[in-house]
């Protein structure tokens, strides 16, 4: 998850799908509310109407209330139309229903508004929703003032189609319209990040080594880190190239001195060694430095190539002891780095192993997700616990070999800590051994 959201794409999207998802159902429950409360406006509106149009024909004589057979809107005037009206007393009483009401039931709980109020609200018939609009007025006789309650019934039926139909129309379109925006806004959004993609396969390949410089033409906000990166690509491969012109320089430089101190003929055997190994140092470094020169520090090489090597080497040097090295590789791993340096790290622990083992050497290389890792085990009497950080320092040894001046661990370490990885010794658990780990994180 934390990986998903991390990523500049699924951010954006997501967003986006958010805003669609979230703001047009708003929208769509908005206007179907407003609609809503515009429907019942109307229906109140038009109870109130026939209020006045029923009382209108109405006439009190005599503390009695007259209305005539038929009314002017026809609906009252047929039964179960679905339009009712009723009068009753200010007890409730039943003065008067319309023709349409005919085998209805009397509602009990009608309401009872205030002289000169009306009330508006819905009610059961027959167990059926209506909407019904009370209004209380009272006639001036003769005698006392005459009060009654005029209701008028209608049917929800007509207005909960009406909203039905409107709300079913809304979310359609609604539903085809955030479809129609989903598809237009993922084909933006990827055509948007389309040089994102792009931007970063170039930089794939050029960490492949396939390519040295980023060359499509980026948006105006991509352009300028594409050149800064082109500009550093630069610069390093310039600083390479004086590396080797001055590595070159030296090599020349030191090959005169060496070779007119070699002729001298009053040299002891001892002085003659020590030059001898000036000039293998020298050839050594030499070599070393121009083979890092030539890669960036953006090219990875084989661990598997490296290691089998290795161990193909290392078997056939060892191969009267009778000592089996085991290796178990991934082809897939990569170390980004100079692969001399990665020979160098491996091989001197390899070897140390190899003269440290009874019979047998394991090493382990697996590429893992976000770091490589290299393990290297043996059988041998393993390195004590109170000097399984010395032998990292110069000039300490935790072996009993004539060969060697107790600096080949100490360059090992300084190589892991120059790509800024770690390298741990413990006890094997599977051989009894030393067992050196070393991690590299991309």
């Amino acid at each position: 998850m934390n990986k998903l959201l991390g990523s500049l794409k699924v951010r954006i999207v997501v967003s986006a799908l958010l805003l669609i998802l979230v703001l047009l159902p708003i929208i769509g429950i908005t206007v179907n509310n407003a609609f809503e409360t515009q429907i019942n406006a109307a229906a109140k509106n038009q109870l109130k109407a026939y209020v006045y149009s029923v009382l209108a024909m109405a006439e009190v004589e005599n503390d009695e209330l007259l209305m005539p057979e038929h009314l002017l809107e026809n609906q009252f005037n047929v039964i179960g139309s679905g339009l009712y009206a009723l009068i009753t007393t200010k007890d409730n009483q039943l003065l008067w229903t319309s023709n349409s009401f005919l085998g209805l039931n009397t509602p009990i709980n009608l309401p009872k508004p205030v002289t000169g109020r009306n009330s508006y609200g819905s009610i059961l018939i027959n167990d059926k929703p209506q909407l019904i609009y009370s209004f209380s007025v009272s006639f001036a006789t003769s005698e006392q003032p005459f009060t009654m309650t005029l209701h008028i019934i209608k049917n929800q039926q007509e207005y909960q189609q009406q909203i039905s139909q409107f709300s079913k129309t809304l979310w359609t379109w609604l539903l085809i319209l955030m479809a129609l925006l989903l598809s237009v806004q993922l084909s933006w959004l990827l055509w948007t990040l389309k040089p994102l993609g792009q931007f970063s396969q170039e930089l794939s390949a050029v960490e492949q080594g396939k390519s040295m410089q980023l060359s499509t033409q980026y948006p105006i906000e991509l352009q300028k880190v594409a050149k800064q990166l082109n500009t550093l690509l630069q610069t390093e491969q310039n600083q390479r190239k004086r590396y080797r012109n001055a590595l070159a320089d030296l090599a020349h430089s030191l090959k005169t001195p060496l070779a007119v101190m070699q002729t001298q003929a009053n040299l002891n055997e001892a002085s003659l060694e020590q030059i001898n190994r000036i000039n293998q140092i020298v050839a050594y470094q030499l070599k070393r430095a121009q083979s890092a020169a030539g890669t960036g520090w953006h090219l990875g090489v084989s661990v598997d190539d490296i290691a089998a090597r290795l161990v193909r080497t290392l078997g056939k040097i060892y191969q009267q002891q009778a000592l089996k090295i085991d290796y178990q590789g991934d082809t897939e791993a990569r170390f980004k780095g100079d692969e001399s340096d990665l020979t160098e790290m491996l091989g001197n622990v390899l070897d140390n192993a190899c003269k440290a083992a009874n019979s047998h050497v394991l090493i382990s290389v697996k590429q893992l997700a976000n770091s490589l890792q290299i393990i290297i085990e043996d059988d041998g009497a393993g390195v004590p616990k109170d000097k399984q950080q010395q032998i990292f320092e110069r000039g300490i040894r935790a072996d009993t070999y004539e060969q060697g001046h107790g600096i080949g661990l100490a360059i090992v370490r300084d190589l892991v800590d120059s790509y800024h990885g770690t390298l741990t010794v413990a006890q094997s658990k599977s051989l009894g051994g030393a067992k050196f780990e070393f991690e590299f994180t991309h």
